[in-house]
């Protein structure tokens, strides 16, 4: 291990909550009320906007987008792949959870809730839509906020930061034919030029990008990564608020009508959430891992690199969709829900480690 990802990793897991961060959820709350006000009132406006498109891609948000993800996957090294061979029990629960066990229960989900038990109060036309939107958000696992989560956790840093580096590099590859699959089995129609379009440029061009800006910024040297971090780090979730507003200018109209649509998408989300977490907290101490393993691999499992699938959302299906309402519902509810997590796993270290024997 270089003493350079060592220096990373604690860097990554080091910082307490931004107030961006901390009080995401109302400022999520905020965007939904200017969004659909500012919709109500200039809806030419945000009509212009949602028609600046190029191949299906909208360049608003797409800009905004990569102003999302790039600062957070400047974070990630991928040197620190070479970690994983240490927590190889640890690794291999966040990778089932992740890839084999949450997209798919997203799916399952989905089906059971909205499309049998909710669907007489939802708008029939958009059920196939709000589906794809939990699929998309269960597909991407998170990896920004897991640093602070780990660290509310005392999470090990250098496993947080190579089970992020892991998940992203598999992510490249798998998130483009996991999503198809279940879009498949949903019978949802998969525009597969826009999907991988989507991937291309909200994975791919992005980490190369980020990994390019980290090895400048790191040549500098560390103050000078850490200055950048410091100016950078609030542009992500700035430019996710601004696309918040477009978003809700754009479903205000079908929210109006039906307000209890965000409620009803929350249910699997958090099913999803606490499930997951659950699960890999639980795995991670039947094979005998320490607390501070388990804790960041239950914290990534539960929570989703929701950038990534407004974008991919917004791509897919438009502004207007129930897909992107979908994701959004994700972003609103992350926060509190993930504190919740940790407050449980910070107040079962004792249950634990008596059954971990550690």
């Amino acid at each position: 291990m270089s003493v350079q990802c060592e220096a990373t990793a604690k860097r990554a897991t080091g910082s307490t909550m931004s107030v961006f961060e901390r009080y995401l959820t109302v400022w999520v709350l905020l965007c939904i009320v200017a969004g659909i006000a500012l919709g109500q009132f200039f809806p030419g406006v945000f009509q212009a906007i949602g028609g600046m498109e190029i191949a299906k891609v909208n360049l608003p948000v797409g800009l905004l987008i990569w102003v999302m993800v790039i600062p957070m996957l400047v974070k990630v090294d991928f040197g620190a792949l070479g970690e994983v061979r240490k927590h190889v029990k640890g690794i291999g629960v966040t990778l089932f959870v992740n890839w084999l066990v949450k997209p798919f229960s997203m799916a399952f989900l989905g089906w059971i809730f909205i499309r049998h038990w909710f669907a007489p109060m939802l708008p029939p036309d958009q059920i196939d839509s709000y589906i794809a939107g939990l699929i998309l958000l269960a597909a991407a696992p998170c990896t920004a906020m897991v640093f602070v989560w780990s660290r509310l956790t005392g999470g090990d840093p250098l496993f947080t930061l190579s089970q992020v580096a892991l998940n992203d590099s598999i992510m490249v590859i798998a998130f483009a034919p996991l999503v198809a699959f279940l879009l498949g089995l949903s019978a949802i129609t998969v525009p597969w030029d826009t999907l991988l379009t989507s991937v291309v440029l909200y994975i791919v061009i992005p980490v190369i990008l980020a990994q390019w800006l980290r090895r400048a910024l790191l040549a500098k040297g560390t103050v000078a990564f850490e200055a950048t971090m410091a100016k950078i780090g609030p542009w992500s979730i700035s430019a996710l608020l601004l696309t918040l507003v477009l978003l809700f200018a754009f479903q205000g109209e079908a929210i109006l009508k039906q307000p209890l649509v965000i409620g009803l998408l929350a249910v699997p989300i958090l099913i999803q959430v606490f499930f997951n977490s659950a699960l890999a907290y639980w795995l991670n101490r039947a094979v005998g891992e320490k607390h501070n393993i388990a804790c960041p691999s239950a914290l990534i499992g539960a929570s989703n690199f929701f950038e990534l699938a407004v974008a991919a959302a917004i791509s897919l299906f438009g502004f207007n969709s129930g897909a992107a309402l979908a994701t959004v519902v994700g972003v609103l509810i992350e926060v509190p829900v993930m504190l919740l997590v940790v407050y449980v796993v910070n107040h079962s270290k004792v249950w634990y480690e008596q059954g971990a024997g550690t």
